[in-house]
């Protein structure tokens, strides 16, 4: 399967850049600029668990990801991988989650459409960290 166009990984790089930024930061107005107006986005737990529709939801998930990392959450990239309409990017992600050292490798996937990303999935374990 071929890879994402230059414009497709142009588009997924600056809205990845805008996401570090508000994980790092707890700024999201530069992230949430780049979603589509019919955005979805998937979570594996918590009350976000499942299929999430709209940018107001989007706004309400990672608003709480920044309760959840007050202090911020550093994430360093470590493969990014693509097809025609998707970006995934697998990362490395570290800091202080709810007053606890959090460090974890997950996998956040980007779609693109029409230069926006009309959706996001992230694929992480988090089994031991929420208990289950």
């Amino acid at each position: 399967m071929p890879g994402a166009s230059a414009h497709t990984l142009q588009v997924a790089e600056q809205a990845f850049q805008a996401f570090a930024t508000g994980l790092a930061s707890g700024y999201w107005s530069a992230f949430l600029a780049c979603l589509s107006d019919d955005f979805t986005f998937w979570f594996p737990a918590g009350p976000f668990k499942g299929l999430n529709h709209g940018k107001a939801r989007a706004e309400e998930f990672f608003t709480l990801a920044s309760t959840v990392f007050p202090e911020g959450l550093t994430v360093v990239v470590q493969q990014v991988a693509s097809n025609p309409t998707t970006v995934i990017y697998e990362v490395r992600s570290s800091g202080v989650m709810l007053g606890q050292p959090y460090d974890n490798q997950a996998a956040v996937a980007f779609e693109i459409k029409d230069g926006n990303v009309c959706a996001y999935r992230e694929y992480l374990g988090v089994i031991f960290q929420l208990g289950q």
